[in-house]
């Protein structure tokens, strides 16, 4: 190896590099028989990732059957119709249209997209997809024709998946006092705890530390616990609430789960077109934890993205340019393979109870705006309502499927010298009666701002504030089959800005959230006595539990930093349990699923309520008395440990009596003997002078 010459040592008339040495150069290889346990991917996973691969190109292509035979300036046509319809799965780097000496094209072509996963998008979407009554696409990766051309003769079994028990995960529902559980955020966000509504007080069943980094939620059946941190969601459940499964989305920040908790939609803002492959939207198996589709996120974000039939079997989307699609589960496909085009497309709702879509369009010049309700998977249009003059919709389904209002903002048109002018708003309520023929719509008419709706979730009654901010009213009507709305009931100047139904109906409170400091009435519809009231000060959140027998306010450190508590009301607006907790931030209610009863059954067991109240009362009062004398015998425990603790400590001063005198040469435990005398000391504490005027 060269040697080469230390500067130090250098003639100073020697003329720099070529005379210079450094001496020895180091040897950079690894010893022999060296093994390297660091590979490449850890390394730099980064540069790795985009390492090209043999497959590369190959993976990235689909061949398309199925395309129309044209020829000429058609041709331009067909590639234009072609590009619209592939482009939104990715980048279309390549495109080849075989053709025939005449210059026709052969009925297939070969499109190569910027990555695997755009390729295989766009062959799950588009595969059978219908162009016309006369052509239909047959859609396949290119490097599949090696795969089914080398199929084994012999066919492998696959390998059974080994069985994992989750344990009963509706062992809640087991309680023999059919007490709800609730879940509390406190501390900040710090620790999560979950408790069991027991009568008396509340009985903990789970606290953990760093629980979730934001906040939860339950699935809608209550079999689930969500918890939310940086690289995903984690679903808890089970007696002892284990991990049942986690979904990998970084920067997760909103989830939704479908209706019967099949599927779970996870959705991360920090994705929104980063890169090409959809990764903001992504649709997972809420058991299994499989991904099954991704999508890209409009622009601006809206959530919820997706809305779900109550089924499971559909989820659809509205975009920016008007266009509605619904896809079918577990294919995750469009349906039917194309969406519904529809001008003006405002807004749209599920009914909650079957698979019929509703949506609202905007006025467009001499076409009125319309409410259209149209039925899933067959697309007919089963109600058609016209409106004039509006300004917006909201569509309100009640809970049971029964009915839907269609709030609508109006403008009020005065005619002046044969101009017409707009003055103000006005609201109109058109109310579908969906279980009847023919679906007639009622109307009803409020030319107040309207400030709150809501449906009673069981029943046909439904309650509206309006009115002016200073002078508010509280109005309820109620439906019936035939008859259109009646006013059952008109409270006049209400502290009240939301109402809250129990979630079985007839009772209901009216609330003054926020700065109406938190005053609650507790009504009961059925003949509209006012049970009681009170005023949880500043209070931010009311949540019924799922039974409708108790509800809880709360004041919520997210929102407020003072008098964090929660209070626990029955649904008669007693207080039952005030509880101060250290920045309490959240209390949601553990959902129970529909009731297996019949309704038959639910007859029964009204007929038979106040015998069913004696034994239940019975019941309670036994609990209250255990509970006394728990609560006795613990005190007594408590105070005969302190006891056998004091005595165990003055007999050890006793038996150290004769060591202390010895060391400290007299007896201090006797404070009255000759060894001691009493001094008392003066000083002086203050002095005051007084001027004293005649």
């Amino acid at each position: 190896m060269a040697r080469k010459k230390n500067p130090d040592e250098m003639s100073e008339g020697s003329d720099g590099e070529e005379s210079m040495d450094y001496g020895e150069e180091p040897d950079f290889n690894d010893p022999e028989g060296y093994e390297d346990e660091i590979d490449d991917e850890e390394l730099m996973p980064e540069i790795m990732k985009s390492m090209p691969k043999e497959s590369d190109g190959v993976d990235s292509v689909i061949v398309v059957d199925g395309v129309p035979v044209v020829a000429g300036e058609r041709v331009e046509k067909l590639k234009n119709v072609i590009r619209k319809i592939y482009s939104k799965f990715g980048k279309l780097v390549n495109e080849h249209y075989p053709c025939t000496d005449d210059g026709s094209t052969k009925g297939y072509i070969f499109l190569e997209f910027s990555n695997h996963a755009n390729a295989v998008e766009a062959v799950k979407s588009t595969n059978n997809y219908k162009l016309d009554k006369l052509h239909t696409f047959m859609v396949n990766l290119f490097s599949d024709f090696d795969k089914y051309g080398n199929i084994p003769d012999e066919w492998e079994s696959p390998l059974p998946q080994e069985y994992k028990d989750q344990g009963n995960l509706r062992s809640w529902l087991l309680d023999a006092d059919a007490a709800d559980q609730f879940s509390v955020i406190h501390k900040g966000g710090e620790e999560v705890s979950v408790f069991n509504n027991n009568n008396p007080d509340p009985v903990e069943i789970q606290t953990r530390p760093r629980w979730t980094e934001t906040y939860v939620k339950w699935s809608p059946l209550g079999t689930y616990l969500a918890t939310f941190h940086t690289r995903g969601i984690a679903l808890w459940g089970g007696d002892d609430f284990h991990q049942i499964s986690k979904f990998s989305h970084p920067g997760v920040q909103f989830i939704e789960f479908s209706p019967c908790e099949k599927y779970l939609v996870t959705f991360s803002p920090s994705s929104v077109n980063v890169t090409e492959d959809p990764s903001a939207i992504i649709i997972w198996d809420s058991r299994t934890g499989a991904k099954k589709r991704a999508f890209h996120s409009e622009n601006p974000p809206v959530w919820p993205v997706f809305k779900w039939s109550s089924d499971d079997k559909y989820f659809a989307r509205m975009t920016q340019d008007s266009t509605l699609s619904v896809y079918e589960t577990p294919s995750f496909g469009l349906l039917d393979k194309k969406s519904i085009k529809v001008e003006g497309l405002k807004g749209f709702s599920w009914s909650p109870k079957d698979n019929i879509l509703a949506y609202w369009v905007a006025e467009d010049k001499d076409v009125p705006a319309r409410v259209v309700l149209m039925e899933i998977p067959s697309r007919k249009e089963l109600r058609v309502k016209n409106l004039f003059n509006v300004a917006d919709c909201k569509m309100h389904w009640q809970k049971s499927g029964d009915y839907l209002c269609v709030k609508v903002d109006r403008y009020k048109k005065i005619l002046e010298n044969k101009d017409i002018k707009y003055a103000g708003m006005y609201y109109n309520f058109e109310i579908f009666h969906m279980g009847e023929k023919q679906i007639p719509v009622d109307t009803v008419k409020i030319e107040e701002s309207v400030h709150a709706f809501s449906w009673e979730p069981v029943g046909s009654k439904f309650a509206v504030i309006h009115g002016d901010s200073q002078s508010l009213s509280v109005s309820f009507y109620g439906l019936k089959k035939g008859q259109g709305p009646e006013v059952l009931k008109k409270y006049e100047r209400k502290t009240a800005n939301h109402i809250f139904w129990s979630p079985t109906g007839q009772f209901c409170i009216l609330a003054g959230l926020r700065s109406m400091n938190g005053v609650l009435e507790f009504i009961d519809t059925s003949d509209f006595t006012s049970m009681g009231g009170g005023e949880h000060f500043m209070c931010t959140d009311v949540e019924w539990d799922p039974t409708g027998r108790y509800v809880m306010t709360g004041v919520s450190w997210w929102g407020h930093k003072v008098d964090n508590a929660y209070w626990l009301w029955n649904f008669q607006g007693k207080i039952l349990k005030r509880s101060t907790v250290e920045k309490f931030c959240q209390l949601v209610w553990r959902p129970r699923p529909t009731s297996l009863l019949a309704r038959e059954q639910f007859k029964d067991i009204k007929k038979n309520l106040k015998k069913y109240s004696d034994q239940f009362n019975a019941k309670d009062k036994m609990r209250q008395s255990r509970a006394s004398k728990e609560l006795i015998a613990k005190r007594r425990t408590i105070a005969d440990a302190f006891n056998n603790w004091r005595d165990q400590k003055v007999r050890e001063y006793e038996e150290s009596r004769d060591k202390r005198v010895e060391l400290r040469g007299v007896d201090t435990d006797d404070h009255e003997g000759e060894a001691f005398e009493e001094e008392t000391v003066e000083f002086l504490v203050k002095e005051e002078s007084t001027i004293l005027q005649d």
